[in-house]
């Protein structure tokens, strides 16, 4: 088999603050095939942005990073070290969420793209505008040619993000990194923008790491989905195979909470209880099981590793469920009124009012 374009291994990363050091990030491992997509999902802080803030060479200098990520057989943390200027925003580059925080707000915008390509290509100003103007076209800027003469402000919410596309894929980039890039627009206008990636994706041939909260983007959007807790990767499979046959009870609890078109109105959601563990204090334990309705005792004495069948569906849990020996723990809690970690649970019963 080919060997991958990216390749992620145990990756740690670690900030030191007055309170104690976060572990943003706990041995997470993956890797990415080219022309792929790759979906991150989990909710807020679980990691996301710091792994790909990690690949992108754009932590603070405070930040303590082990492992080691290859980029079609280079060493990115050996480069980052060496401090090579044409590798990210060449090979590697990164869609924001915020446009407003990536453009310049007193530069034009083709001034912006064309300072990508004079840094990286060594194009002249003129030829840089000129592609600045094609780059706005491909990427579906009405009027491109009025466009690069404007200010970010000028500009929607909708075409700043294109614009903030554009520059990503100015230098005709390997690898592409969209960290939540429609949540600053409207859902008709997310739309737009993910199939502009979608198209673009296809068209050039690049593998894409998407980050998002929205397991209905992910779903729509990647092969592969790795759902992230507490800086570790807990579940990663195939996107169908995840979304219909899920098997980490926070996996499970996030399609569970999901809104259902076919439920009557009113009917309540089943959120997961609790709250994300702190950080700075983490436990030789999982993670989860504080909330986990199928947490037996073994799951709060080590931490589960990520197994399962490799490169097709792996999970961190020792009582997975939709499986016998997590529907047998489950079945224990219910019977008990608790889990093992003192957290009181309930039948759940579909389309409660």
């Amino acid at each position: 088999m080919a060997e991958p374009l990216l390749s992620v291994k145990d990756l740690c990363v670690r900030f030191p603050t007055e309170r104690g050091v976060v572990q943003a990030v706990n041995g997470v491992s993956f890797d990415l095939e080219q022309g792929a997509t790759l979906g991150i999902v989990g909710e807020s802080g679980s990691g996301k942005s710091v792994t790909a803030k990690t690949l992108m060479n754009l932590l603070p200098r405070s930040a303590e990073v082990d492992g080691s990520v290859v980029f079609d057989g280079r060493d990115v943390r050996a480069l980052a070290k060496s401090h090579e200027n044409h590798f990210w925003g060449v090979q590697m580059t990164m869609v924001f969420q915020d446009p407003m925080t990536s453009l310049n707000p007193v530069k034009r915008c083709g001034e912006q793209i064309a300072e990508t390509l004079r840094y990286h290509l060594g194009h002249k100003k003129k030829q840089a505008i000129a592609e600045a103007v094609e780059l706005l076209g491909q990427v579906g800027v009405p009027e491109p040619a009025k466009r690069v003469r404007q200010y970010p402000h000028e500009l929607s919410g909708g075409l700043r993000q294109r614009v903030v596309i554009a520059m990503a894929l100015a230098c005709q980039p390997r690898l592409l990194i969209a960290d939540e890039p429609t949540t600053a627009v409207d859902v008709t206008v997310q739309k737009l923008l993910l199939d502009l990636l979608d198209d673009l994706r296809r068209d050039r041939g690049m593998s894409m790491i998407l980050i998002t909260h929205d397991l209905g983007v992910a779903r729509g959007r990647c092969d592969e989905v790795a759902v992230m807790y507490a800086g570790r990767i807990v579940e990663r499979a195939g996107t169908e195979t995840l979304f219909t046959d899920s098997r980490h009870p926070y996996t499970d609890a996030l399609l569970r909470s999901i809104p259902r078109i076919d439920q009557p109105s009113h009917t309540r959601l089943d959120p997961i209880p609790g709250r994300p563990p702190d950080m700075t204090g983490l436990l030789p334990r999982c993670a989860y099981a504080p909330r986990c309705r199928y947490a037996q005792a073994d799951c709060l004495t080590a931490i589960p590793e990520l197994g399962g069948i490799v490169g097709l569906h792996s999970f961190a849990c020792f009582h997975p469920a939709n499986t016998e020996r997590g529907e047998a723990a489950l079945t224990a809690n219910l019977d008990a009124g608790e889990t093992a970690a003192g957290l009181r649970i309930h039948p759940i019963v579909e389309g409660a009012h």
